[in-house]
This record gives C-alpha cells, structure tokens and sequence, in this order.
C-alpha cells in the first residue's frame, strides 16, 4: 500500500483536480498553501466554527468533469485552533485502508465509498448542500439543476410574487451560485418578495459576496423588517445575506440598526450576527455595543457563554473581545454576564 504522510499528498497523487472549501460558518475557498499549512500545524484553523474545522475536498477528473467525488470532513482543533495531528494520522489511516484503488487505477470514481464508516466524515444541513452543489456544478461547469428554470421565473416578477412555493430551494442556490450573471433576477425581486421566499434567498447569499446594489436591496428590506413585529427570523436571515458583502460600510449599519432596534435582544438575531458577522464586530464599537445588548439578551447567561466560547476561539476576536471585557465603560451587566462566564469577577 502506498504509503502518505498527508492528506495534501493524498490530493496531490490523486490525479484529479481538487479543491477545498471551508464549510463552517459559510461555505469559502481555502488555498491549498492555506490547507497544507493547516495540515501540518503550521497555522490554526482560519475559520474555526464550534472547535472544529469543516471542510469540503472536491475531487474531478479533468478530463471527464462529471466524474468528481466531495468528501465533508470534520476535524477536532486543540484550544489554540491547530489540527491535532493524531486526528489527521488517524484519519489518513483508515482512508487509506479504502482508497486504494483509487490511487492505483487513477479512477476519481472509485472514491466514492472512501470514507465509508469513517468517523470524521459529515453530512452537511439541507441548505447547506444545496449550496454546495450549485457552487460544484458552476466550478466544474456542469448544468444547473432541473430547478434553476423555475427560479428564474419566480424571481423574474413573471408568476407573481405570491407564487412562490412551487420554488426549489435548489434552484435560488442555483442562481446565487452564478451570481455575477444572475443578479437581475435578484434586484428585480427582493424589494417585492414576502418573507419566505426571501429567507431563504439571504440564506444562500451569505455563502456569495453580493456587492453593493443587492446589499443595499438587502439592507432596505432589513429595515423594513426591524420597524414590524414578529420578523426576528427574517431580520437574522437578512443580516446573514448581509454579512459577506464587499461594503464594509454597510454591513456596519445594518448592525448599528438592529442593535438598536427591537430585535437587540432576540437570541436568534444574537446567534446570526456571532455566527455570520464576526468580521463587521472587529470595529470596537460594534463588538461593544453588541457584547453590551447579548449580556441582557434572551438567550440568557448560558446563550452569552456559548456563543462567546465560540467566537472567542476565532484568534483575532478573542483579541478583542478580552479587551472589551477589560473597557472601564463597560455596563453592571456586562460585567456579571462576563464574571459568570468565567466562574469569578473579571477585571
């Protein structure tokens, strides 16, 4: 059995073409330098989300693009975000117990059962994987699904923005997918559409970089929705959609907004903006603000713990969030929300 000392050298001998996506917080091209580094513990983890690294290797024949395999994988990370690398030679051993043939028929198709029974393997949510495939089949320039036609249509204004649903969710991750060609579609629709449909269009988006024209749609749906009741599902969707936009500058209003708004302390609105807004809350005075509405938020003192614990282990966020914990003006709750956290006061 050929013997590898690495999964970067795994996909090297391959044969195929391969790439690797980050499909934590959202689904995002890592570079091989970046994962080859990551494997040999020469970094941590990027873009760690709930200690761990999830990760998609897309594998293809060049030749026969319809021939490609997708492995999800989820790897543990040690407190300072590093592959332990026991983990990865575990893996690389029972992969390599199935994959055999692969590597000496050069047949991307005989990978397919490759981590059968392999405990680092993950099946991503729905949602998620409807994305993913529409960004494989767009990378590998395969057809859209059978469902893009009816997107089209829905999103075009042509059967009413009511009649929304007979649309796949496929076929919206379809059209996000192919962004730069498709937004018309989006433009066209997210000033009209009702909630649902919209939800679920923010939801694909924020694995895209919208640019300013469907931030700013985005954004005046956002406010329309913080002055109504009831819409703390989609104003979390919305800032989701929001939250890998180019603009810098509108992402940080669409923050400013909703934490001053009546959605401040919605634990679902609080989780979206840990979870998918993190970049915007490397501005002081968004991370305090925020930190200053979650200590007195409805997800309560073990809703501040954990998504504190998870946002604290990306490294420059724990940066800043320490030193937020250590701002004189920092409020009573504030400071109990953070002496709780930690088991003693903090100062």
């Amino acid at each position: 059995m050929t013997q590898l000392s690495s999964i970067s050298e795994l996909l090297q001998q391959s044969g195929a073409q391969f790439r690797i996506f980050d499909m934590g917080r959202r689904i995002s091209k890592l570079t091989t330098d970046q994962f080859d580094k990551f494997e040999q513990g020469l970094i941590p983890y990027p873009t760690p989300y709930l200690h761990h690294a999830w990760l998609a290797l897309m594998l293809w024949n060049p030749k026969h693009k319809q021939q490609n395999v997708v492995w999800f994988l989820k790897f543990p990370l040690d407190e300072q975000g590093f592959l332990v690398q026991a983990v990865r030679d575990d893996f690389l051993g029972r992969l390599m117990q199935n994959i055999q043939q692969m590597l000496d028929n050069n047949a991307i198709s005989e990978a397919n059962d490759a981590l059968k029974d392999n405990p680092f393997s993950f099946t991503p949510d729905q949602e998620k994987m409807a994305m993913f495939h529409a960004v494989a089949a767009h990378i590998t320039q395969q057809p859209a699904s059978q469902f893009l036609a009816g997107a089209k249509a829905y999103f075009s204004g042509d059967l009413g923005w009511d009649q929304w649903s007979g649309v796949g969710y496929q076929g919206i991750a379809d059209l996000v997918a192919d962004l730069e060609s498709q937004q018309h579609y989006l433009l066209n629709a997210i000033p009209n559409i009702p909630s649902e449909p919209l939800v679920a269009l923010a939801t694909c988006l924020e694995h895209s970089k919208p640019d300013h024209k469907i931030a700013e749609a985005l954004l005046a749906r956002l406010k329309k929705a913080i002055a109504e009741p009831e819409q703390a599902s989609l104003v979390a969707a919305l800032l989701r959609g929001l939250s890998n936009t180019h603009s810098d500058t509108l992402r940080s209003e669409a923050l400013q907004l909703t934490l001053n708004s009546q959605y401040q302390g919605s634990a679902e609105v609080m989780a979206a903006i840990a979870t998918r807004c993190n970049e915007s809350l490397q501005h002081p005075e968004l991370l305090h603000l925020y930190l200053e509405r979650l200590a007195v938020s409805e997800a309560g003192q073990a809703g501040f713990s954990r998504i504190l614990a998870d946002l604290m282990f990306i490294p420059v966020m724990r940066i800043l969030v320490l030193q937020q914990f250590r701002n004189e003006n920092r409020s009573e709750a504030l400071s109990k929300a953070v002496g709780a956290m930690f088991g003693k006061k903090f100062s």
